[in-house]
């Protein structure tokens, strides 16, 4: 039979759709043409592969070869599907059962000597296949990242020969084994962090709760080393997360397996661009903003950031993903994360200090203050200040709950929460959040004070409202009680008509 049919994987975002090789032998001119909407890199799989099977002692056919990737209106791009156009070529030329091909999906780049190569993208294929109940064929570099999928079959293969050996069933491939382990990351202490214990209380409801939290406060003061304990409190990624999470970074190009059930943690450079933040390119890849999927992203010296370039977080701080539009397709990938920024007082960062160093006038303070919107201050649901410590505070040893200690009550806290809504509070909407936060009259009217004083929008009302009951929950309160409102109330400080003291 001149007809034979391959299966393999495209990459588009985080998604794998399938794309069916069809390789058609006819009489003619000798040649080899690949139709179905090939980039660059797919037209030079035919020289790939043409090498890679006189290489490997296999017979090129003397015919007219046309290659076709259906669907043809989904934009093919890279080496991927170089091993499927080989073993279509091969089954269609009798060199190789075609019955065998049936139950597989193969992905790879072939070298000239008929080596296979790694691709970038394999782990949302294997999660893919695996709901199709085939099995997965791909190179041995990839072996350890596509086997994270327990639903899936994968096998390694080194190359052309041994992947036709496993299909005539003269020599079986090796099942591939993930080999990470779940760790883990590898964050200091929270006890190690002297005083602060406002900025640790503020920490532990953020964790609890997936708020997003702001620091602010004199140069020195531990914003960022309180940051970098976050990731040490929260919860370890479940199955599902940790698979959403590796298959991000496996888009990417990243290393999957080091990384594996870590929450993600990343932290750019206040001069990233809007695109470095959210993604983008010919085939868009992910962003900053959805490697931090399931994670946190922290944003240091946040005034410092272009306007434009905080802006773009507030679209998915509510939906949870990014949308990329092209001309031809649009590409969404997940965005789900954690927003905890630090930012001075004021441009000199001295402001409020007790030895007036300040200098900074109240012309330059607007403009500081200008460059974070209304908008975006009202998607961060909590704003900290963090104090200088003093002396005695400074020479005193460090001391306070260890992170294990804090961790462990933040998973009694989300647990209560899913039992309650099968989410985190972060994401109740509003008519659960007032089922689940029913308040009574003196605790309404001091809400009613707090929107007159603090000039609350009606977002920043909803955020107080979810803070209080991630607060009753760390204490284990059915009701919502007064002080736990006033509590979460104490969180907006940057809401004041005058917030620069």
């Amino acid at each position: 039979m001149s007809l034979a049919i391959v299966y393999s994987r495209a990459q588009l975002g985080v998604d794998a759709p399938l794309v069916t090789v069809e390789a058609h032998l006819s009489n003619g001119l000798p040649g080899l043409s690949i139709v179905g909407l090939p980039e660059t890199a797919v037209k030079e799989s035919k020289d790939r592969v043409r090498c890679a099977l006189l290489n490997s002692h296999f017979e090129f056919p003397a015919r007219r070869i046309v290659i076709n990737l259906a669907p043809a209106d989904l934009p093919k791009e890279g080496g991927r599907y170089d091993l499927a156009i080989a073993l279509g070529i091969l089954a269609a030329s009798e060199q190789l059962p075609l019955q065998s091909l049936n139950d597989y999906e193969f992905l790879g780049e072939l070298a000239l000597s008929g080596d296979l190569r790694p691709i970038r993208g394999c782990l949302p294929a294997a999660i893919a296949c695996g709901s199709c109940a085939r099995q997965l064929i791909v190179p041995q570099a990839n072996a350890a990242e596509a086997a994270l999928c327990d639903a899936t079959r994968v096998f390694a293969g080194r190359s052309l020969l041994r992947v036709c050996a496993h299909l005539q069933q003269r020599k079986n491939l090796r099942r591939a084994k993930a080999n990470a382990a779940a760790t883990q990351a590898d964050v200091s202490d929270l006890a190690d962090v002297k005083g602060q214990s406002g900025a640790k209380r503020a920490l532990e409801i953020a964790a609890a709760g997936g708020h997003n939290l702001l620091f602010y406060g004199p140069p020195g003061t531990g914003k960022t080393m309180l940051a970098s304990r976050l990731p040490g409190i929260m919860p370890p990624l479940d199955n599902s997360e940790a698979l959403a999470v590796a298959a991000v970074h496996s888009a990417a190009g990243a290393d999957v397996a080091a990384q594996w059930r870590r929450r993600p943690f990343q932290t750019p450079h206040h001069t990233a661009s809007a695109a470095a933040l959210v993604g983008g390119g010919g085939q868009p890849r992910p962003g900053l903003i959805s490697l931090a999927h399931k994670g946190v992203l922290f944003l240091d010296e946040l005034p410092e950031f272009q306007r434009h370039v905080l802006e773009v977080l507030r679209e998915p701080l509510e939906s949870g993903e990014i949308c990329i539009a092209r001309a031809r397709a649009q590409t969404r990938f997940p965005a789900e994360f954690q927003l905890l920024a630090a930012m001075n007082p004021c441009p000199c960062g001295h402001r409020g200090a007790d030895d007036n160093r300040c200098r900074c006038t109240p012309d330059q303070l607007r403009r500081y203050r200008d460059k974070l919107s209304g908008p975006l201050l009202d998607r961060i649901d909590m704003h900290v200040a963090v104090q200088a410590l003093r002396r005695d505070e400074l020479q005193a040893p460090a001391g306070g709950d260890s992170s294990a200690v804090v961790r462990q009550r933040v998973i009694d806290c989300r647990a209560q929460q899913l039992r309650r809504q099968q989410k985190t509070n972060r994401y109740l909407s509003n008519p659960e959040l007032e089922k689940v936060c029913v308040l009574n009259a003196e605790q309404q009217r001091l809400l009613e004070r707090a929107i007159r004083e603090l000039g609350l929008s009606a977002r920043a009302y909803h955020r107080i409202l979810k803070i209080s009951r991630t607060i009753a929950d760390l204490a284990g309160a059915e009701q919502l009680q007064t002080a736990h409102l006033a509590e979460a109330i104490s969180y907006r400080a940057l809401d004041r008509k005058d917030s620069s003291h």
